[in-house]
């Protein structure tokens, strides 16, 4: 297996929030988090599979 893990400082980086969200996002199991010792890793297809699955930002087009 060669999947590429990141640090918690990379995936919040990454998704672009800050610490306390990135825990809550763990902490829900919206995020699928590994330990490995006292490391926490986030898979790079679980961190695609949280992107692909958020909601869509509606759209403030005015018709007419």
């Amino acid at each position: 297996m060669t999947e590429k893990g990141y640090s918690k400082d990379e995936a919040k980086n990454i998704i672009g929030v800050g610490t306390t969200k990135l825990y809550q996002l763990i902490n829900s199991g919206a995020l699928r988090a590994h330990k490995i010792g006292k490391r926490t890793i986030i898979l790079r297809s679980d961190l695609e599979d949280f992107l692909s699955n958020l909601e869509s930002y509606p759209s403030q087009k005015k018709e007419g």
